[in-house]
């Protein structure tokens, strides 16, 4: 893929997509939410491909909404961006049926949080901070927020974040369940290859209804969500990745899953 903001790379099954504006912290223009959309798409249809990594170049993961590029191009229409650039965004990471690792190498500020939330686990460096900068110029969490927080830290924490625009830092992070581990900034390129290794490996049919079966979770009841499971499971049972589960836990050796 030949992208100007991003830089993209597959290799053993894992698409690393990162954000590359280093000189303004990886902020959001026009052209990267669209190439963000772009890549994700392109994850989607490469079969090879069976794990992503979103991060950032340089020292911040993504500092939200580029405010410079919005101010040059005079008023404009939030409903407009929101609906054309950001969240078409976020649904592509959360109806990916593939898992999505956030690896956190500084901070994710504003929509760059957002877009960190929307992640399937986040591993983040020692230096690495969150922040709902949103309130600090007025406005209000957008590109999910609303939605991931309070089903992350509860009503009250997810309130107190988005109304007072508190910096996380990575520690607190983890102690609220906003991220999945925290490692020394040398340490987070292996950190985040145990994540790949697993899920480069595993049966990730399986690993995309997961996935839908946890989104469809926060809205539906247990009756709903048991025959859900009961619908999701007969698909998941047909895919080559459970015959090579079960023959190889039969055989009593290790399973070599294809994502099949």
């Amino acid at each position: 893929m030949d992208f100007k903001f991003l830089k993209y790379e597959t290799k053993n099954g894992v698409a690393t997509i990162t954000l590359n504006r280093p000189e303004v912290y990886n902020a959001l223009n026009d052209e990267i939410t669209f190439e963000l959309q772009d890549a994700i798409k392109a994850v989607a249809k490469d079969q090879k491909v069976r794990v992503v990594v979103l991060t950032g170049e340089g020292k911040a993961f993504c500092s939200g909404q580029d405010l410079k590029a919005g101010a040059a191009q005079g008023k404009r229409s939030f409903i407009d961006s929101l609906q054309k650039r950001y969240n078409p965004l976020i649904l592509g990471i959360r109806n990916l049926p593939k898992p999505i690792i956030g690896r956190l190498n500084g901070v994710a500020a504003g929509a760059g949080c957002s877009l960190a939330l929307a992640c399937d686990i986040i591993v983040a460096s020692e230096e690495a901070s969150l922040i709902e900068v949103f309130i600090n110029i007025g406005l209000v969490p957008d590109s999910g927020s609303s939605y991931f927080l309070p089903r992350l830290v509860g009503m009250a924490k997810a309130f107190e974040l988005c109304s007072m625009g508190n910096k996380v830092t990575a520690k607190d992070a983890l102690a609220l369940g906003l991220v999945n581990k925290v490692v020394p900034a040398a340490e987070l390129d292996a950190a985040v290859k145990l994540y790949t290794d697993h899920f480069a490996a595993a049966p990730t049919k399986a690993i995309g209804l997961i996935k839908k079966m946890l989104n469809k979770s926060t809205t539906s009841d247990l009756e709903g969500m048991l025959e859900y499971e009961a619908y999701l499971q007969e698909i998941a049972g047909a895919t080559a990745d459970h015959r090579e589960g079960v023959n190889a836990f039969l055989e009593k050796r290790k399973p070599n899953f294809t994502g099949n």
